[in-house]
């Protein structure tokens, strides 16, 4: 799932707020990025048809939350990058940055939690 930047931030703002009503939606981006009306609801219809949020009645929420779309863009990354190899990613990870004893106990323990 491919977004741009400002798209990101625009996103941010539903998540933060939703519930959220497209006209205090539009006073927001219009006070925050200096959009128009025009532009808040092209930017809204894109991720709307992207699958992220839903303007129903000039309400807008998430059809994904915030976390739900980190994840798949790890995941998307992890795959297009590493072609899905998770052991690949970290051993590229930590090749030029140690882990602390913090961070190594915190995937372990992910680990542990994601085992059959």
């Amino acid at each position: 799932m491919e977004i741009g930047e400002v798209q990101m931030q625009f996103a941010e703002r539903i998540w933060e707020k939703e519930p959220i009503a497209s006209g205090e939606l539009v006073k927001l981006c219009a006070d925050e990025f200096g959009w128009k009306k025009s532009t808040t609801y092209t930017v809204l219809k894109k991720l709307c048809e992207k699958g992220l949020f839903q303007n129903i009645d000039g309400v807008v929420t998430s059809l994904i939350s915030k976390e739900e779309f980190y994840t798949r863009k790890s995941e998307q990354f992890v795959e297009e990058t590493f072609g899905g190899s998770l052991p690949a990613f970290l051993a590229a990870f930590t090749s030029r940055q140690k882990l602390s004893s913090k961070e190594i106990a915190e995937i372990r323990r992910i680990i542990d939690s994601a085992k059959d």
